[in-house]
């Protein structure tokens, strides 16, 4: 490994990235925000690739939240565009390369042309086994929540058989067990409505380096800090 660090030999199973920090990558560029957007979805390409050589079978990754909709208007159509172009782009290598794409949010918002082509990219790359790589896109955490205690409701389950195990049944990443670490590009200290619920006892590390610039020694960075950890689950470590 480069830097003189070697891989720990716990590592995350299930990594979730926060991609924080274009706007301000590109900013510090004088370039506009959807620059940032783009170059960070460069980055994206060789973040997959570092998580395959350091043996992590899942990725989630924040695209766009319930929130971003907020955002000015041109912004909003840019970062549609990417998403689009990227599944032209990409979709043939990733799927050669053995990523299992999965969407987790709402497609409801999102044009037709997008909705279809995002559910083909699932159907594609179904039986893929050697990265899922999950796409958190106009999705939230609280809006997760919601969708599966309707879900819930709407399957008429009585109260008393409603327990954890049950909601995770009913979440986005149902079949996936939750993050091990999550990681924070970009300098900030929130979840920022992202696995609310299968976060709860993930690992928290956050770089100052925007997501653009974070590379495959910065991942190594952050699972060698991962690996130092002791996880207790809200337990005591017995001596």
């Amino acid at each position: 490994m480069s830097d003189g660090a070697t891989l720990p030999e716990r590592i995350p199973y299930h990594l979730a990235v926060i991609m924080d920090g274009n706007g301000r990558w590109a900013k510090a560029r004088g370039l506009p925000r959807l620059a940032g957007h783009r170059a960070g979805v460069e980055n994206l390409r060789r973040i997959l690739n570092a998580c395959g050589e350091f043996g992590i079978k899942i990725l989630t990754i924040y695209a766009f939240s319930t929130e971003n909709w907020g955002r000015p208007e041109a912004e909003v159509r840019g970062l549609m565009n990417i998403l689009e172009t990227v599944i032209d782009r990409e979709l043939k290598q990733l799927h050669a390369n053995g990523v299992q794409l999965r969407h987790i949010g709402e497609l409801a918002g999102l044009s037709e042309s997008l909705q279809t082509k995002v559910r083909k990219s699932v159907d594609l790359t179904r039986n893929n086994e050697h990265l899922v790589l999950n796409v958190a896109f106009n999705y939230g955490g609280r809006q997760d929540l919601i969708q599966a205690f309707r879900r819930i409701v709407e399957d008429g389950i009585p109260p008393d058989q409603i327990n954890e195990r049950l909601i995770d049944h009913y979440l986005y990443t149902a079949g996936q067990p939750d993050p091990d670490l999550v990681i924070r590009t970009g300098g900030e200290m929130r979840l920022s409505n992202f696995l609310l619920w299968q976060a709860s006892y993930a690992e928290y590390y956050s770089t100052p380096t925007y997501w653009p610039d974070f590379d495959r020694n910065e991942l190594l960075k952050a699972i060698v800090h991962f690996g130092q950890r002791e996880r207790r689950f809200g337990l005591v470590l017995q001596t």
